[in-house]
């Protein structure tokens, strides 16, 4: 078969696989739901943060606005990709899985929306406690770091050890995200004077961020205890709705009602501890 004829077959095949998922995702009322449910809100959230953000005139609160912008941006981009086939396709699990040799709907595109997204809601945390430069990179580091591994074992169907081997990495990471929010974050927070939101948002976030990777080893991925792709996508959308949408609301609007507060923290980010 000739190059082109060779592109085509692979060109026809991707296209019949993508339309095999969407009738996949139409035909599960909670899948789809859980998907279209996520765009309707994120559409929403878009909205309403740009016109909560319309009178935030200083730099910095500018930039934890953006950053917050960002999340649903990427959020419904990211379920459009979903509803579309386009970041979602069958896997067939590997020897030992509970559904070994069964085909499994995996959205992976999901881990892609996460390393996208959850380094703004870093970003913004950041920000508002004023945390140094090094800080805040090795924490959104280690957060991406999260997300790629978390990717790396939704997709891998060769070997079970190597599925766990990679949640586990993924879970090393999110333990220094963990350690950052609950100890030199919070600590930085107090300093700058934005303690009683950042902790709020700290909860908010180690709480709900928490519930991903256990949702992964009881669904299908992991140990299959909750066999329903529709039930499993739907605690994804819930904690996505809470940990998005509702965390950048309650930034957003504080920030909008103490931008005086968060110039004046904007002291040390950029410098390391020590510095002058």
């Amino acid at each position: 078969m000739s190059g082109s004829g060779v592109e085509f077959a692979a060109q026809a095949s991707l296209l019949t696989a993508q339309s095999d998922v969407v009738s996949a995702i139409r035909d599960d009322a909670l899948l789809n739901s859980s998907l279209w449910v996520n765009v309707a809100l994120a559409g929403v959230a878009v909205l309403l943060f740009v016109y909560m953000g319309r009178n935030v005139r200083g730099g910095r609160a500018r930039l934890i606005w953006g950053a917050t912008l960002m999340i649903p941006l990427v959020s419904i981009s990211s379920y459009l990709g979903l509803l579309s086939g386009l970041t979602v396709g069958f896997l067939q699990m590997p020897a030992g899985h509970p559904l070994a040799g069964e085909e499994v709907l995996s959205q992976w595109g999901r881990y892609l929306t996460w390393a996208l997204s959850t380094p703004m809601i870093l970003l913004a945390l950041g920000l508002l406690a004023d945390v140094d430069r090094g800080s805040l990179f090795t924490v959104i580091a280690a957060d991406i770091g999260m997300c790629v591994t978390g990717l790396a074992a939704a997709m891998t169907t060769s070997s079970l050890l190597f599925r766990w081997a990679f949640y586990l990495v993924s879970c090393a990471f999110f333990v220094v995200v963990l350690y950052a929010l609950l100890t030199e974050w919070t600590a930085a927070a107090e300093d700058a004077g934005t303690a009683e939101i950042f902790q709020t948002l700290r909860v908010l976030t180690v709480v709900l961020w928490l519930g991903y990777p256990i949702i992964w080893a009881v669904g299908v991925e992991g140990l299959a205890l909750v066999e329903s792709v529709g039930l499993t996508s739907w605690a994804y959308s819930l904690l996505d709705i809470f940990a998005k949408y509702v965390f950048a609301f309650l930034l957003l609007q504080w920030v909008a009602d103490n931008e005086r507060t968060v110039a004046s923290a904007g002291s040390t980010l950029g410098a390391a501890p020590g510095d002058d």
